[in-house]
């Protein structure tokens, strides 16, 4: 039971919550031990609400999940996993992490609240509204990136994290996002809509049109943040300018998978098994923490 348990959390998934390590990364603060360990137990904090969040989305869609060519392997929807079981690792997962994150620090507290809050809304209602969809798991990233600056506040309260990085933190995670719903569309075909009402108003002519917009907008978002005075100020220079081409070439990776090898099902996964896109986001990060910290 543990390891149906231990599936259904979505391990996979909490590559997500890397983006708690953000505010340390563009802060400079990797050098600093009591900043990463701050940041590790905020990452910690938003897997254990990302795991209660699993858990709770999958026992309120447990009848669809049950029709699904691929969801109805899942713990819960196979019987593998009781349904109790679920429910009560949920609740105890959501306390944890939300005291423990209320002890880190209370804004760090609030966002993490908000996150959990926004995840139940979404289990129950705006996963249903076309568009709200969407945008509300971008904004559950921008969420995630106030946090890697919250968590930091109670050693570091100088700490803050650009408003460009937020918006471009946004734009991808609207791009991963829309590349979910592509590839459940063209997966499911004409029973999209039954497994997911909002797939119907989802064709992939639509979304072809807003990746059109939303990659665009991902791109001239970092390119912004880049230049931006503050960073420049922070940074010390201009260098960061450099790490474009990489944000370039992972998205456009990103865009091969999905249109060339019908990938984009499960963003998080992709990003850690794709060779190329894994090792472009490994020297990315190298990089910019060499160009924050010199």
């Amino acid at each position: 039971m543990l390891l149906h348990l231990l599936r259904a959390l979505r391990p996979d998934q909490w590559t997500k919550n890397l983006v708690l390590f953000a505010a340390l990364i563009f802060a400079g603060g990797m050098g600093d031990r009591t900043l990463v360990l701050n940041a590790a137990s905020g990452f910690l904090v938003f897997c254990a609400l990302s795991g209660a969040t699993y858990l709770f989305n999958d026992l309120t869609d447990l009848k669809r999940d049950r029709e699904h060519p691929v969801k109805r392997k899942r713990p819960l929807a196979s019987g593998a996993l009781p349904t109790g079981v679920a429910a009560g690792t949920a609740a105890v997962l959501a306390a944890v992490g939300l005291v423990w994150a209320y002890r880190l620090h209370t804004n760090f507290g609030m966002v993490a609240t908000g996150y959990l809050v926004l995840n139940v809304l979404y289990s129950l209602a705006l996963r249903k509204m076309v568009v709200l969809d969407v945008m509300s798991i971008a904004i559950g990233f921008v969420l995630r990136a106030v946090g890697s600056v919250e968590v930091l506040k109670g050693p570091a309260p100088e700490t803050e994290l650009s408003p460009w990085l937020l918006v471009c933190t946004f734009f991808l995670a609207l791009f991963l996002g829309l590349g979910k719903r592509r590839h459940e569309v063209l997966v499911l075909g004409d029973e999209a809509g039954k497994h997911r009402p909002t797939l119907e108003h989802y064709p992939p002519a639509l979304i072809d049109s807003l990746f059109g917009v939303v990659t665009a907008s991902t791109v001239v978002s970092y390119a912004i943040y880049t230049i931006w005075p503050g960073t420049v100020a922070k940074v010390g220079g201009p260098e960061l300018v450099y790490t474009i081409p990489f944000v370039v070439y992972g998205v456009f990776r990103y865009l091969y998978l999905m249109f060339a090898e019908g990938g984009g099902g499960q963003p998080s996964r992709a990003l850690v098994s794709d060779l190329p896109l894994a090792l472009n986001i490994v020297i990315w990060v190298t990089l910019v923490a060499f160009i924050i910290a010199r």
